[in-house]
Order: C-alpha cells, then structure tokens, then sequence
C-alpha cells in the first residue's frame, strides 16, 4: 500500500520542485520517516502522507483502491492544506480549532504536526518572507498541539527552531551556555542523588529517577517573564523522583513525603518555592510535590516528587502539561485531543472507530478576504452578515458562498468562504428569526423589529387621531381596550402599527365607535320609561346632589370612566337604570350628547366643600422633546404634590421627534392636579400636555 502511494506520488509530483532545487519528493519522504520512526504511527498514516501530497493539487487521481481510512486521512490533510491564516496572532486558538475539526480521524492532527516539523527542519531553504510566517504559524498553532497531544520531542524541537531563527543572537547565547554547563549538570546529578541513594534503598523505596535540562526556548521564556539571566532561572535543570509500589492513595502521600523529608535533611531547601500539590490537588487532578534546594555549592536544583500513578496522571492528558501551564482550552477539544494521545500511546490496542468525535458544534468560514469566523452549527449567510456587523446583517439580501449566489437562509459549513450582499431598501422581517440560529442576529433582529413597529405605531396612531378629528368622534381608552380584545390584541403598540400597516382598517374603528354609540343609545331607550318613572326630578333643576367625596365608591353614584372627573371639577350626574348616576366632566367627550339627548336624565351635582382624604383617578398625555431627562422631571414633579403616580408610559414618535407620554394618577383634587399640570407644562422639553 505505501508502495503503490508513493509511486502515485513520484508520478504526480516528479516535475516539482522546493524552494532549493530539490526534489518535492523530499519532502513526503522525510515526514513518511518521521511519522514511521519518531512517532509510531502505522502504515495507513504513511500511505496517507504520499496521497496527499499527490492530490492537494491534483484532485482528479483516481485512489479507489485504497481503504476507506486511508481517504479520510487524506481529506483532512487537504482541508488543513487550505488554511491560509490571515492574522495568526490574533487568531490563533480558533486556527487551532479549526484544524481539529477538519480532523475527524485523530491521526490527521498528529501528521500535520510531522509534516510542520520536516517543513521547521528545512526552514532554511525558504525565501524570508515565507519563513517568518512559518515560524509563527508554528509558535502560535502547532507548538501548542504537539505539547497537548504528548508528542513533547517534537514540541521541544519545534520551540528551539522558532527560537533559532525569531532571535538568532539570544538563541545562540542560550544554547552555548547550555553546552558549557553540560559537563557540570552532570556532575551535579551525579553528586546530588549519591548521598540519597543509600537512605532510598535502606528505606525500601523503589524509585526511577528522571533528568530534565530546559530547551533554550522555555529558558528564554522564563527568563522573560521573570526577568532574569540565564543564571537566574533556578529550573534550567530540574531531577524528578517517580516513586513506585504504593498500593493506596495514603501509602503515595506517605511515600512522597518521606522522599521530600530526605531530600530537603540533606539539601538547604527554598520554601518559598515550595508546591503542595499532595495535599491539594490541582482542579485538573495533577498531584506533585516540587521543592527548589540548594546544594553544598551554591547551586540550585529543582526536585519534583510524584509516584508513578501520579506521573501517569499528568503525562496521559487527564491533567495534560498544557493544562497545567494554564492555557485555557475547551473541555470537548482537550477529550478528544487526550483520545489522539491515547491512540499514540496504545496503538493497535484502541480501535480509531471507538474514539470520540472532534467537536463539531461550531463551524468556521472566512470572508472574502481571508478572516476566520466561527458560528455556531447550522447557521446561515444572515447569521455570517451579523458576525460581521450589525448594520450589514440588517441590509443582507443574500450572499455569495465559494462563488456561488444563495439567499440569506442558506445554511454554511466549515470551510465556506462568504460574501455578503445588501440593498439600503432592505429590512428585517419577522421570518429572518426562523432563519438565524446565533444569539447575536436573534437579538438584533428583535430590537430591530421592535423599532420598526413602534415607528409605525407612532405613524397610525397619528393617522387615527386625524381621522377622529374628521369624523368628530371619540375612541376613548375604555372602548379601544374593547376592539383590541375582539382582534385578540394586547398591546396598544401592536394595534396602532396595524393602523400604518394597514392591517387594521380605520373605516372598522369607525364602525366600531358608531355601532357602540348606538348600541348606547338603544339601552337608553329601552329604559327611558323605567329613568322617568324613578327619577321624576331628573332635570327640573330643583334638585341637587351633593357628593361626599369621602364616599365616591358609593351605591347612589359613580365617576364616570370615560373622563373620570376629580374633587372640584364642574360636573354633572347622568341617570342610567342599573348604575344608578355616573358623574361626568362638563368637558368630557360625551357630555354634548347626553346633554342634548337626554336633558331630563341630567341631575345637577355639587361637590361637598371638603374632600379630605378621598382619591380619584385621572390620566395625563404629554408630548415633549426627546430628551432622556424630561422623564425623570415629570416624575420628580408628581412626587412633590400629593398624587399618586400608577402608570407611566413612554413611547418614541420618530416622525414628530417626540415623547408622547401617558401617565395615570391618583389625585385628592381637581386644584391638586391643575397645580401638578402647571408644573409640567412649564418644563422646557414639554411641547402640550392634556388631561384625558
């Protein structure tokens, strides 16, 4: 099979050539040797590397002859091939995501990582400006993987050749101090660990012992960050003691303790520097005991302490070295990138098939000029336009997907690139929420909706009062409420768009008032004789009734509420059969009819001279600038006099410029609520206020 696919390749790729003259061939051939003898992989993966060099540029070469495996491989090598970082500095995690997922056989990651290291280890036949984007493609993406997929030489490799070319100086700085200390980190070992050695074996302590020398990279970062020189880093050379037989969890505590205690008896020990990570374990599970100490001669050793379960622990990925550094990561990338790490380890012993899938709730398309976004699965060219900006999602007519038109509800997958279209005539629609699914588009569609209904409720709120005007009708509060509950409407706003949208015919509003009055009327007449025969004084002007406006809510007589008068308003009691006499306003909308029609059912009415303590309820329409703190003066104003504020309603008339607000009040007085009227229509902001 590796024969057959590397012949495919010499046929394929037998007129190219790299950046030095070489043979292309050179190339597959060295990260078929890596992936064979550095890493372990098998046969499929190796076979794999020689397709996908011969089909990342020629698609068409049939390979039916080879496994279904193999293939998977092969796709996601060239997927991976088409990533073409615009900002890797700033993108890097979500690059490394996408790589992932472009993974879906966890072999894919580990030979992209192969095939990176060949490309670092011939970094200097590239031109400059192709290596310094290789060297930070490879510090921000495939660094960071090889150390969580355990491939650590390979890590470390990686780091040095970044380091070797992004600061050639330091590197060389570094690295020679390293080798003129060699011969004496070694003495140091060997001295360090010969007056333990003896104490280890009487104690019965069954150990391995691991020595650690820092690569020049990770040096030069902890000499960064702790601003330091090279002597200064206290764990360029680092011993780890693996301590093996315990049989619980108590005898590992014991046994490392003891370690600890014989090593710190013999070595000046920094407690400072000490971490108990036995006593509490890290959240991610790691458990270690790392101590700083200093030897006879001045130097400093950093020891670590851990028995070989724990060791296991936080080599194998369950408490992975990347976690442990403190990168973040999401959880479902680290579990699968573990099970990559275990199918390493394991080999033949853990079927590919049984492995978990990367995460696949996420998608990542790019635009046109190359920026990666993700979006959540299942979303949509409109959900695209939003990502981008609000404005541009509010104007998408459609887009363009891998040169392709489609509408705005097209459905986009990994690896699309999009391009957005708009119109300046475009809007939301209420259907656009059926066809995003990302939090973002969703709510600036509502809000967008919202405004549009409430600029269009400002528009046929006008039209009907204009047309009220015309007809010289009423449409009071009470029977819009009415109307609204038979359309099955329930906020005003929603009607009044109606209006704009023509949805809700004004000429039906004005049917409506007019089968209501007459409806009106026809129960007026209907007991015309019963109101004459109980109510003989009705409009004689001989009588009058006085209200005790302590007792408003009595049997004899209610306020009416279609004006619902106030203590000291000119008022006059209007005989009905079952609710005895409703008191209306002089003022109020429907006095002129009742007056009119029914003069021997109007009784005169007087206020008693105090109200005292009694409340009546009235309503206020203010229209002012839009001007965010007339709102709070209006507020302030009410709570000055004796009034109680029960609603306060605002809405936007984008077309006047305006705050038309309604406010509904509890007052002891007509006096009380002149003065409080006064008050606000005197504020600068306020253009008409009006008593309903």
């Amino acid at each position: 099979m590796i024969q057959q696919a590397r012949a495919i390749a010499v046929e394929v790729l037998k007129d190219e050539t790299r950046s030095n003259g070489a043979p292309f061939m050179e190339h597959p051939d060295a990260v078929a040797a890596i992936i064979r003898d550095e890493i372990g992989l098998g046969d499929e993966s190796i076979a794999a590397v020689y397709l996908h060099e011969a089909t990342r540029c020629h698609k068409d070469i049939p390979l039916g002859g080879f496994p279904s495996s193999v293939l998977n491989i092969v796709d996601g090598l060239n997927r991976i091939s088409t990533i073409k970082p615009k900002d890797t500095r700033l993108e890097a995690e979500n690059y490394k995501k996408l790589i992932v997922q472009y993974s879906t056989d966890p072999r894919v990651t580990v030979i992209k990582i192969a095939d990176r290291l060949e490309i670092m280890r011939s970094l200097a036949i590239f031109p400059k400006s192709s290596r310094d984007q290789k060297i930070l493609e490879t510090l921000m993406l495939y660094i960071p993987l090889a150390h969580q997929l355990g491939l650590y030489n390979i890590k470390s490799e990686l780091e040095d050749i970044y380091f070797k070319y992004a600061d050639p100086e330091q590197y060389r700085a570094i690295t020679n101090k390293l080798k003129a200390t060699e011969q004496d980190r070694m003495r140091l070992t060997e001295k360090f660990i010969e007056p333990l050695k003896k104490k280890l074996t009487e104690e019965g302590i069954s150990y391995k012992l691991k020595v650690r020398t820092k690569t020049a990279y990770s040096i030069y970062r902890k000499m960064q960050v702790q601003k330091v020189p090279f002597e200064g880093v206290f764990d360029v050379f680092a011993i780890r003691f693996i301590i093996d037989g315990a049989t619980d969890h108590k005898e590992e505590l014991d046994l490392c303790w003891k370690v600890f205690g014989f090593v710190t008896e013999k070595y000046e020990s920094d407690t400072k520097r000490l971490r108990d990570w036995l006593t509490n374990p890290k959240p991610n599970g790691y458990e270690s005991l790392h101590i700083t100490v200093k030897n006879e001669l001045g130097n400093y050793i950093e020891v670590q302490i851990r028995t070989k379960r724990m060791d296991d622990i936080a080599e194998s990925g369950l408490a992975s070295h990347w976690s442990y550094k403190g990168i973040k990561s999401e959880r479902t990338l680290d579990n699968w990138l573990v099970s990559v790490r275990n199918t390493l380890e394991h080999g033949k012993a853990m079927n590919i098939e049984d492995l978990p899938s990367p995460p696949k709730d996420e998608i990542f398309v790019f635009t046109p000029t190359g920026e990666l976004k993700i979006l959540h699965e299942g979303a949509s060219v409109l959900d695209f336009a939003f990502s981008i900006h609000s404005g541009l999602g509010c104007k998408c007519t459609g887009g363009r997907v891998n040169g392709k038109a489609v509408p705005i509800k097209e459905k986009l997958h990994t690896g699309d690139s999009v391009e957005i279209f708009t119109s300046r005539n475009q809007h939301p629609g209420k259907d656009w929420l059926n066809w995003v699914v990302t939090s973002k588009a969703r709510t600036k569609i509502r809000q967008e909706l919202d405004a549009e209904e409430r600029k269009k409720a400002a528009e046929g709120r006008e039209i009907l009062e204009r047309r009220l005007r015309n007809w010289k009708l009423e449409f009071p509060g009470e029977m819009m409420r009415e109307m609204m509950k038979g359309l099955k409407i329930t906020s005003n706003i929603t009607f009044w768009a109606g209006i704009a949208e023509e949805t809700i015919d004004v000429n039906d509003i004005k049917t409506f008032i007019l089968k209501h009055n007459e409806k009106e009327e026809e129960e007026t007449a209907a007991d015309e004789h019963v109101v004459r025969s109980q109510f003989k004084t009705g409009g004689t002007g001989d009588d009058i009734l006085v209200l005790n406006a302590k007792n408003v809510k009595g049997l004899d007589y209610k306020m009416s509420k279609c004006c619902n008068p106030v203590f000291g308003d000119d008022v006059f009691g209007f005989v009905t059969r079952t609710a005895g006499i409703k008191i209306h306003r002089i003022s109020c909308p429907n006095a002129a009819r009742l007056l009119e029609k029914y003069p021997y059912r109007i009784q005169k009415v007087v206020w008693q001279s105090n109200s005292e303590t009694s409340n009546f309820q009235c309503t206020l329409n203010v229209s002012a600038e839009l001007d965010h703190s007339v709102l709070a003066s209006i507020m302030d104003i009410i709570g000055q006099f004796k009034a109680s504020m029960r609603t306060f309603n605002v809405n936007e008339n984008n077309r006047q410029g305006t705050y038309e607000i309604s406010v509904r009040l509890l007052v002891p007085s007509s006096m009380e609520l002149d003065k409080i009227v006064s008050k606000i229509g005197g504020l600068r902001q306020v253009l008409k206020i009006r008593r309903v």
